[in-house]
């Protein structure tokens, strides 16, 4: 009988075994001849790199080419000397535009932001993954890493934003001297060399580097708050909620920031239309100019425009670059389940 049991035992071991190797050749087999089923795993999210960048490019462009009207008062506002806005006032500024140029004045310009904006969105989306997958560690609450994620792709992005934001905002000007983007750029070129491209560079660098700090810190906590005030309807309300948080961060930032955007804008449309003309183009002499020219009020000028802009325009792009996301994020669901069957 004990030796029935341990024949049958054996026996049973043996199919077993035989039906494991029999699987495991099966799926080797299946894993060489059939490699599509074996997908590479998408970095973040469900994404790829190429996805997060389409998605920030969309997002970015439609952002800014939906607030531009508001960006235009905001420059006008801030470049100071330039004629014939001489106030910091909203609805004198309004009036300006519409009486010497008409609707289509707040619309100057807007050809070089989206031809700035898309871009500059894909690079800062496409570093910021690259930078937040290497630095975090594996780690997916990693705060340290995140907002040096963000310092590295403002720098990035900057880079390729910069010299088109420079030509918008001069085309922005009132009685601007330019044609159109191709003229604004060849006489810059020639008149002034490539150089007044990226004079504002540095000081865009240290405006967006807090900017982006407080913006994301903003952001993911009130996020937070909302997601906790009513958990079981966060997957309904998920747009308003990025909506929300999204402008909030963004008003915020822009408030926080606007002595620097103002600098910038100096430091952008100097020459051009009355506004000063800077030797040096260092922080501290445009900061010591506009104090002497305009007081410490003249720091903050356009900060409400800059706020009306920065608040939903944040709220469009983040709702637009999750809406994205979560797109790209049904299409690779839908291809992998499609691969595997």
């Amino acid at each position: 009988m004990a030796a029935t049991t341990t024949t049958t035992t054996t026996t049973a071991t043996d199919a077993t075994s035989a039906e494991v190797l029999s699987i495991h050749q099966s799926s080797n087999y299946h894993h060489h001849h059939h490699p599509e089923v074996t997908l590479a795993e998408p970095p973040h999210d469900g994404l790829h790199f190429w996805q997060f960048m389409i998605a920030g490019s969309v997002a970015g462009m439609v952002e800014h080419m939906a607030m531009f009207p508001v960006d235009t008062i905001k420059t006008r506002m801030q470049a100071l000397g330039s004629c014939p806005l001489k106030s910091a006032s909203i609805s004198l500024a309004v009036k300006s535009i519409l009486k010497s140029e008409g609707p289509a004045g707040f619309y100057r310009g807007i050809a070089a932001m989206g031809l700035g904006a898309g871009p500059a969105h894909a690079v800062y989306f496409t570093v910021y993954e690259t930078c937040k997958k290497a630095l975090s560690g594996g780690k997916a609450n990693n705060p340290p890493a995140h907002a040096a994620s963000g310092v590295l792709a403002t720098v990035a992005s900057d880079a390729v934003f910069t010299p088109m934001d420079m030509v918008k905002q001069r085309l922005q000007l009132s009685s601007s001297p330019y044609k159109g983007v191709l003229d604004c750029v060849k006489r810059v070129l020639r008149e002034e060399g490539f150089g007044a491209f990226y004079a504002s560079y540095r000081t865009t660098v240290l405006m967006n580097a807090p900017y982006t700090a407080v913006h994301f810190a903003t952001y993911e906590a009130t996020k937070r708050g909302l997601m906790e005030v009513s958990p079981e309807s966060v997957s309904d309300e998920r747009w308003v909620v990025h909506a929300t948080a999204g402008a909030a961060a963004g008003a915020l930032a822009a408030a926080v920031t606007t002595p620097l955007d103002v600098v910038k804008t100096q430091l952008q449309c100097q020459g051009v239309c009355g506004c000063d003309r800077f030797v040096s183009g260092s922080i501290r002499d445009v900061l010591r100019t506009i104090v002497e020219k305009d007081g410490y009020r003249g720091l903050i000028r356009g900060w409400l425009p800059r706020m009306l802009f920065h608040a939903p325009a944040a709220a469009i792009c983040w709702s637009i670059y999750e809406s994205g996301k979560g797109f790209f994020q049904d299409a690779n669901d839908g291809k992998n389940n499609r691969s595997v069957r």
